[in-house]
């Protein structure tokens, strides 16, 4: 009875004390985002990814976009509206509309009512490739070519550079016929004022420098600094200025008042008629006339003479 039974299985062995069993693999808690989610059943809005990470949009406006898309509907969505609701000013949020307007994710149509007045309708796409009759954006909002894998550095991924869209070419604008340091220097400061009448009017230097020679145009016609301005500003849209070099440069070409009239240099004042020196024939004095007699004071003394 000593030889031990073959057919019977080892024993297992018991599992080793604490978290040391040699199959257990430790995950690297790493940083990062953690999302505690919970699931909305009320009072929420559905944002595309395409929105919430677009990558040529500014943060501000992301977020001015995800807060058009979750107003209802007839809501005010004007600038003054927008801010007076935010602490932006209303250069940064009309800046932010523009952006929501080139990609597609704003439209602004102007509708008659039936008294006549002319509205602006606010219109937030959520989608703007599949907004139908508008090809152009739809096209501009197709997927991106497959681009080659970022390359890695010490483990981690090289973020790209994000994708600039070339810059819309300003429209031409009038040359003065002779453009001086002076002029020039004029119509810089005229168009740097104008932010300060309309917030929306705000041009870069490189805006500038394309608008000062038209400003010098006008200049040179003898319209008034005010009178231009007031051209330039007057009847903005209600809703903001999308491209306001745009705006000013159509304005400058298309407004134009014809060259001032041509004004003669006033003549010059006639000199006096010199008579020849005569001898007065009472007192032998000098004195100038025409023809030879008496001098004035002969001819007082003596008027019979004279």
């Amino acid at each position: 009875m000593g030889t031990k039974n073959p057919s019977v299985p080892p024993h297992a062995q018991s599992r080793p004390a604490g978290n040391k069993h040699p199959h257990t693999h430790r995950h690297r808690i790493g940083g990062g985002i953690v999302h505690d989610n919970t699931r909305h059943a009320t009072r929420f809005t559905v944002i595309g990814n395409h929105l919430a990470q677009h990558r040529e949009l500014s943060l501000l406006a992301i977020g001015l976009g995800t807060h058009l898309q979750s107003l209802p509907k007839g809501a005010p969505a004007d600038i003054k509206t927008l801010t007076g609701r935010f602490p932006e000013g209303a250069t940064r949020i009309a800046a932010a509309l523009r952006e929501l307007e080139t990609h597609g994710y704003l439209r602004r149509e102007r509708h008659r009512t039936p008294s006549g007045r002319i509205v602006t309708r606010t219109v937030s796409c959520n989608q703007p490739a599949a907004t139908p009759g508008r090809p152009e954006e739809a096209a501009e909002t197709q997927p991106e070519p497959r681009r080659p894998r970022q390359p890695v550095e010490q483990g981690r991924a090289v973020p790209e550079a994000p994708v600039r869209r070339p810059r819309q070419a300003l429209p031409a604008v009038p040359r003065p016929a002779y453009s001086g340091p002076g002029i020039l220097q004029a119509a810089t400061d005229l168009l740097a004022s104008l932010r300060r009448h309309d917030p929306g009017l705000l041009l870069s230097a490189c805006d500038t420098a394309h608008l000062a020679p038209g400003v010098a145009a006008w200049l040179e016609r003898d319209v008034t600094p005010a009178a231009v301005r007031r051209a330039l500003t007057a009847d903005l849209p209600t809703e903001g200025v999308r491209r306001p070099a745009a705006l000013l440069a159509h304005r400058l070409t298309v407004q134009l008042p014809p060259p001032a009239p041509y004004r003669a240099p006033a003549a010059a004042p006639s000199s006096p008629v010199r008579h020849p020196m005569q001898n007065c024939d009472a007192c032998d004095r000098g004195f100038r006339a025409p023809h030879p007699g008496r001098c004035r004071d002969c001819r007082t003394t003596h008027p019979e003479a004279a």
